[in-house]
């Protein structure tokens, strides 16, 4: 209904009905009552009819920051009022369903003529994603004040709702913290001779015959050697898989969308450590493909491309994965695979895959449990039904285990760890590989 009564047309029409209380004495009465009560619902019409369109009234939606998973926004209606007259009005805006609501959408005051007024709610996305909203309902008092007209206003607008950054560098901070950074350069500068070629320089007793160049030797006639530094701006690629697996839900989020924010806390911290990092997403094949990049613009790329990214029902290919990585990724890289195994078939054919990565890059295998199974088979089983828990756990153990050794053995990194442990365990390798110089 485009219009509803207001209080005033009721005490109207109440009024018009307090003569029939004598009409049984003066029957014309009625037909006096009714003829009004006709011309109270024809005003009515009318004032609707020339009140329904409000020209000069305009409603702006507009958001405190950017939508980000799990992180409560600030949605503010502007409204304003150019009709040249006083308006009563009742706002409710038309958010997401999938949105929760932090505070009621719908307000109530009167606005002068040529002022604006605003009205504040709050929303908290559930996860990552395309929303849509609607138009912002405005209920108006009509110009006789005998009906309440409703409008339509504020255009439909999609909102993305991103991983949550704020989240990932709080997981960076606890589990690096501020300083970590220049103590490691320290210590990696001193570590190893270094292939990322610096300078020239004269030959002195003890220099290796392979770093001598020869061809400035012989333009200068005197032997020349070249001299090295440390590679510092390392090359990172994540490997995300967007599989079966990952749809697990460990709270209030997937498997996906934990290993999403450790990613980030990951690429952070190689910013601040002057790393060069990359991101792919894969399934049965490569949904987004990010080449290894520090600009500052890198992680805006990067949440613009997981913003919609969902895991899928389906087996994810790991040689695909590989293979599209090798092929896009010609210098040597650090290659943190996040995903998780249970069957023998999928370690299989991860273990398998890992050769088209050997031995041009370093792998790291992160297996991402639902919960910490060791201390599930610590335990003692107080009925049946534990019991087989108990087997069932290490049997995925056994098997999880059996699949990391072998990625080991291959040449890689393997971590197995919990939706807890992942951020921390994943930057405490990071430092280590980047301390150690194994890239």
């Amino acid at each position: 209904m485009r219009f509803v009564f207001t209080r005033r047309f009721f005490i109207l029409f109440a009024l018009g009905l307090v003569p029939l209380s004598i009409s049984w004495q003066m029957p014309v009465i009625r037909y006096f009552v009714l003829a009004f009560d006709v011309l109270l619902l024809l005003g009515a019409l009318l004032d609707f009819l020339i009140s329904r369109n409000p020209e000069g009234l305009h409603v702006k939606r507009t958001f405190e920051k950017r939508f980000a998973i799990g992180d409560p926004n600030d949605v503010r209606l502007t409204i304003k009022n150019d009709t040249g007259r006083t308006l009563a009005l009742w706002l409710k805006d038309e958010y997401p369903p999938e949105m929760r609501i932090g505070d009621d959408r719908e307000t109530q005051f009167r606005i002068e003529s040529g002022t604006e007024a605003t009205f504040t709610y709050s929303i908290t996305p559930p996860k990552r994603g395309a929303y849509e909203f609607g138009n912002a309902a405005v209920r108006f008092e009509s110009r006789f004040g005998l009906v309440w007209c409703q409008a339509k206003l504020a255009e439909p607008e999609e909102v993305k709702v991103y991983p949550n950054l704020r989240k990932a560098r709080e997981l960076e901070l606890k589990a690096v913290g501020a300083n970590s950074f220049l103590a490691i350069q320290r210590r990696a500068v001193r570590r190893g001779e270094g292939r990322e070629f610096e300078s020239m320089r004269d030959y002195v007793r003890g220099d290796e015959l392979r770093h001598i160049s020869w061809t400035t030797t012989a333009r200068r006639a005197k032997l020349t050697t070249r001299q090295y530094q440390i590679e510092r701006d390392q090359t990172i690629i994540i490997a995300l898989d967007a599989g079966r697996l990952m749809t697990g839900r460990i709270g209030d989020e997937t498997k996906f969308d934990t290993a999403v924010h450790a990613s980030l806390a990951l690429i952070s911290a190689a910013a601040r450590g002057g790393d060069n990092c990359g991101i792919a997403v894969f399934g049965r094949k490569v949904k987004k493909f990010l080449p290894a990049k520090k600009s500052t613009g890198h992680i805006d790329a990067i949440l613009e491309s997981l913003y919609d990214l969902q895991p899928e029902m389906i087996e994810p290919s790991y040689s695909r994965a590989f293979q599209y990585i090798a092929s896009n990724s010609k210098k040597r890289s650090f290659v943190i695979i996040l995903t998780d195994l249970i069957d023998k078939e999928s370690s299989a054919e991860l273990i398998n895959s890992l050769k088209l990565l050997r031995p041009t890059h370093l792998p790291l295998v992160v297996t991402i449990g639902d919960r910490d199974l060791n201390s599930t088979v610590s335990e003692v089983p107080g009925n049946i039904k534990e019991v087989f828990v108990q087997s069932a756990a290490e049997e995925i153990i056994f098997q999880r285990d059996s699949a990391l050794r072998q990625v080991e053995t291959h040449g890689g990194l393997a971590l197995d760890v919990t939706t807890q442990t992942l951020a921390p365990r994943l930057l405490e390798t990071y430092l280590k590989v980047k301390e150690r110089g194994l890239l």
